[in-house]
């Protein structure tokens, strides 16, 4: 048996994101949950019975997700780069891709193949913080350390120590 309809008032705040979101609970499904599009709506599917809390930290979670991977479709990562690359004198990626299994860092890269991750939690945040990780991980193309000559690439861009900030303060909301 499944119980359908759109979110319960008070436990999901549909300000969060432009998607329309219908939450299914269903007393087959005990602990795991699960979104998905369809008809141009999301539907969260939940075990039922769930504490209206825990349904709606679920929902949200499951919600923000999926707003990451239809915010990434809309940026195109080749482009970008190669704009940032040509502007601040930094090498191009060979290759470069949004990741969602990126949770604990914004972005890495392998300089021996030219290759750039950048995480799909970036995809919501200002253009401005995504091209600083993007100049962060080009700069690793010319020196793969830290060092001084990686510090002074990174510093060609004005709002470099602005999204630095954006990030940590970004980084410890999700931790407390």
């Amino acid at each position: 048996m499944t119980a359908t309809g759109s979110v319960t008032p008070g436990t999901y705040d549909p300000t969060m994101s432009d998607l329309q979101v219908d939450v299914v609970r269903s007393k087959r499904r005990k602990r795991t949950a699960q979104a998905y599009m369809s008809e141009g709506r999301l539907k969260v599917m939940v075990p039922f019975g769930l504490a209206p809390d825990e349904e709606a930290r679920l929902v949200e979670s499951l919600v923000a997700r999926v707003d990451r991977k239809v915010s990434s479709r809309q940026v195109d990562l080749m482009q970008r780069a190669r704009h940032l690359a040509m502007r601040y004198g930094l090498p191009e990626p060979a290759t470069i891709e949004w990741s969602d299994r990126q949770t604990t860092r914004w972005g890495s890269c392998t300089p021996t193949e030219g290759t750039v991750r950048v995480s799909n939690r970036l995809a919501t945040m200002p253009g401005w913080v995504l091209d600083s990780v993007l100049i962060h991980e080009m700069a690793h193309l010319e020196q793969p350390n830290h060092g001084p000559e990686f510090k002074a690439l990174v510093g060609r861009y004005e709002l470099s120590e602005r999204a630095k900030g954006y990030l940590m303060a970004v980084g410890e909301r999700r931790t407390t």
